[in-house]
Order: structure tokens, then sequence, then C-alpha cells
């Protein structure tokens, strides 16, 4: 058990981005604290999985895995709506449909109920623009707005910092800097569509696999 009185919430879905973010909340010396979503998305078996995994390697005892089943119901996303299928061709123009209405806003809200309840100080989550062009709720300027709302809306004696560590960041400088700090990415899952090998083509692939080959390093996990 790390001793330290500082306490990191991490939200983490069980990919690379977060995995690593996840770890440097670690080498910060603070307590760890893993939240996980299950909000009905196509791939929601592997991340769990992936999660558990991570929290593992990590050694967190502290975690929280949490059900949001009305994104299923409100469809409007190719990652929570079996309708609509998740595009393969490349990066779309404006916000893609693999957009997931307000996640990052519901998630660190209640990641952040979950820091007061644990009486943490940071935030970390693990939003990436490279990957993210066109999904609103990941950029800057949101993050800083909705931290200004979360403490206004907590007591007076909750006071969190979000952390990105990594918004700014290349995919291949992710997977270099995760290389270095020994975070399994062989565990973490990145597919938009298949649970057991990934496609290799959906837009997340697409950018990790790129990610890898830019870095010089051979992916782990399996690909169809």
């Amino acid at each position: 058990m790390k001793i330290t009185n500082k306490k990191a919430v991490c939200i983490l879905s069980g990919g690379m981005d977060s995995t690593l973010a996840s770890y440097m909340a670690d080498k910060d010396g603070a307590e760890v604290i893993a939240v996980h979503f299950n909000y009905g998305q196509r791939t929601e078996r592997k991340e769990l999985e992936a999660f558990r995994k991570i929290c593992s390697e990590l050694n967190v005892s502290n975690k929280y895995e949490i059900d949001i089943p009305f994104f299923t119901q409100i469809g409007a996303s190719a990652l929570t709506d079996q309708s609509i299928d998740v595009p393969t061709g490349g990066l779309e123009d404006g916000v893609p449909v693999t957009y997931v209405p307000f996640r990052n806003g519901i998630f660190l809200s209640i990641a952040t109920a979950i820091a007061e309840k644990e009486k943490a100080s940071e935030l970390y989550i693990g939003v990436v623009q490279e990957d993210s062009s066109g999904y609103p709720d990941c950029s800057d300027t949101f993050i800083n707005k909705i931290q200004s709302a979360m403490n206004e809306g907590t007591k007076k004696e909750t006071s969190l910092e979000i952390l990105t560590p990594l918004v700014h960041l290349t995919k291949e400088q992710i997977v270099k800097k995760a290389i270095e700090m020994n975070v399994p990415l062989q565990h973490t899952w990145s597919c938009y569509k298949n649970e057991d090998k990934a496609c290799g083509v959906c837009d997340s692939c697409r950018l990790r696999l790129n990610g890898f080959k830019l870095a010089g390093i051979k992916d782990k996990i399996e690909y169809i």
C-alpha cells in the first residue's frame, strides 16, 4: 500500500491513454482510485477485463465499476447504438459518429462525486486531442470550465484539479512514454468494434497502430 496523503481519481477505460494517465498519477505519488464505466459500449466486456488487469498490475485496491445504462437508450453514437456502423474509412470531418453525447462530462461528474467522497484532490482523464478532433468534450476549454463548475458545486473543503497529461501528445509520444514507464500495453484495448481480435480498421485501431509504427515498436495485441 502506497503511503501518501494525496489521492487521485483516475477515469480508466482500459485503453492505452487512460492507462498511461493512471500510471503517471501513480508515479506522481498519488494513491490511485480507479473508476471504470460500463455504458453499453460495443466492447464493454473487453474494456472491463482490461480495466481489471491494469488495476492488478498497478496494485490498485480502491476501484469503482459504474454502470450507466441510459447511453444505449438515447443511442446517437456508433459505440452504443448497434444500428449505426462504426466507420472504418479513416477520420471524419466534424463531430465523428463515434462521439457519445456529453460522455466525458457525465464521466467527470460521477468521478467528482467519488472524489468528494474519497477526499481526493486530483482527477485524471486521458483525453488526447489527436484522436478526439471533433469531440467537443475533450478540449482544454471544456475541461477548464467543468473543473470550475465541479468546485463550485461541491463542499467548500473540496478542491479538485482535473489533470490531462496526454492532451497535447501524439500517439507516437504516448507509445514511447508508456514503454519508458513499463506500462503493460498488451493488456489495454482500443478497438471500437471487436472484443476478441482488434479490427485494425476503425479510427481508434488506426491511430493506435500508427502510433506503434512511428514509435518503431510492435503492438502485442492481436488484430484480425
